[in-house]
C-alpha cells in the first residue's frame, strides 16, 4: 500500500489522502490499518533498530501514522476491529526521562497495542492499580538512571502483593537496564531499543 510507503516517510498530508481515498474506494478499514499505517511504522522500527534512520524520522514517521489512524478510528470501532492488546507504560519513580518511554509508545501504537501512558516519576503502585483498572497485558518500566533502576523491582513486588502476577508480563527498558537486572529482579522481558520491545509486546499479546 501507498500509504506505507509515505507513513514511513512522515508525510502526514499525503496518508490522510491516501486513507481517505482507500476508504471511498471501499478498502477495509482493518486492511488500511493493517497493510498501509503499521506496516510503514515497521519498516521505520526496521531502519531505527539498524541505526538507518534516528529519534526525529521516528517522531516524524509516528506522527503520520496517528493522522491516518485519527481518519480510520471511526470506521475501526464501528467495524468491531479489536486492539491487539494493552500495555501500561511508564518512567520509574524518580526519574523524570521521558524521551525514550515515547519512543516506545510510538512503536507499540505502530504493532497495533494499545498504550495508556502513565508519563513520568511513575510510582509502582500507579502502574499496578492502572494495569488493574485497564486490565493490562503488559506493565513497560522505563528508567535511566542507576539511582531509579530499583524501582522496577518494586513494581514486580507490588504486582505480586496485588495477585496480578500470572495475568501481567513485566517488561523494562532503559540505559542502564540489562538482562542480568531484569533475571536479578524477575521481570519477565528486558529489551535494548523501542523497536524490540514493540515485537517483544505484539508477541506476548497475540500468543
Amino acid at each position: 500500500m501507498k500509504s506505507a510507503h509515505f507513513c514511513s516517510k512522515g508525510r502526514a498530508p499525503k496518508v490522510k489522502e491516501l486513507v481517505t481515498s482507500a476508504l471511498e474506494r471501499g478498502i477495509e478499514p482493518k486492511d488500511i490499518l493493517e497493510q498501509g499505517l503499521l506496516s510503514g511504522m515497521s519498516i521505520i522500527g526496521e531502519k531505527f533498530k539498524n541505526n538507518e534512520v534516528f529519534v526525529p524520522e521516528v517522531l516524524i514517521a509516528a506522527r503520520a501514522m496517528n493522522a491516518g489512524v485519527e481518519i480510520l478510528r471511526p470506521y475501526l470501532v464501528s467495524a468491531g476491529v479489536e486492539t491487539k492488546g494493552t500495555a501500561v507504560l511508564g518512567t520509574v519513580k524518580g526519574d523524570l526521562h521521558g524521551i525514550g518511554k515515547n519512543l516506545v509508545k510510538m512503536m507499540l501504537e505502530g504493532k497495533g497495542v494499545k498504550v495508556v501512558d502513565l508519563g513520568v516519576d511513575v510510582s509502582p503502585e500507579t502502574f499496578v492499580e492502572k494495569a488493574q483498572e485497564c486490565d493490562a497485558d503488559i506493565i513497560c518500566c522505563s528508567a535511566l538512571l542507576t539511582t531509579t533502576m530499583v524501582e522496577m523491582k518494586n513494581v514486580v513486588e507490588k504486582a505480586e502483593e496485588a495477585g496480578i502476577r500470572d495475568k501481567v508480563k513485566i517488561m523494562i527498558g532503559g540505559a542502564p537496564v540489562t538482562q542480568n537486572f531484569c533475571d536479578s529482579i524477575g521481570a519477565d522481558y528486558y529489551t535494548p531499543d523501542a523497536a524490540t520491545a514493540s515485537e517483544v509486546a505484539l508477541k506476548i499479546c497475540t500468543e
